[in-house]
């Protein structure tokens, strides 16, 4: 191999790795939630994959989430929603748990949906199988 086929060939695999590495991360995204004015010490991100039957798995994980029923205006449950090109889904309530050795709140969902989110947020509700959302967004991702 000669130096021109070495450099050729050099320059097309590291094209090839460029493209992949982009597809790889089109397709597995994280996400963090904005500051909340309901819940300011809450932190967490929410990670979308897309896998290989076109479906899109989601990983939500929040640290420092007050109980509910200790908001401004108390409720029983956080519920999360998803927007999408398809409308608005109610994915379920966030499961959560207070570590035994420290105070901060960690809640947590997974689930898996066919279509794209856009964004998602979470309300605080009196009842988890509400089929619209409340006025009391607690967390919300921006558009993506």
């Amino acid at each position: 191999m000669n130096m021109r086929s070495f450099t050729s060939f050099r320059s097309t695999t590291l094209l090839l790795l460029l493209v992949a590495a982009l597809g790889f991360t089109a397709c597995n995204r994280k996400i963090a939630f904005t500051t909340s004015t309901v819940v300011p010490g809450a932190d967490g991100a929410v990670k979308v994959k897309k896998d290989n039957n076109g479906n899109h798995a989601i990983d939500i994980e929040i640290r420092n989430l007050a109980d509910p029923q200790r908001l401004a205006l108390p409720q029983n449950t956080y519920v999360v929603w998803m927007e999408s090109n398809n409308g608005l889904k109610n994915l379920g309530q966030l499961k959560s748990e207070t570590g035994l050795l420290s105070k901060a709140r960690k809640a947590e969902m997974e689930t898996v949906t066919p279509y794209k989110p856009t964004r998602i947020f979470i309300t605080a509700e009196s009842d988890g199988n509400v089929q619209t959302p409340g006025n009391q967004v607690v967390l919300s991702t921006r558009s993506f």
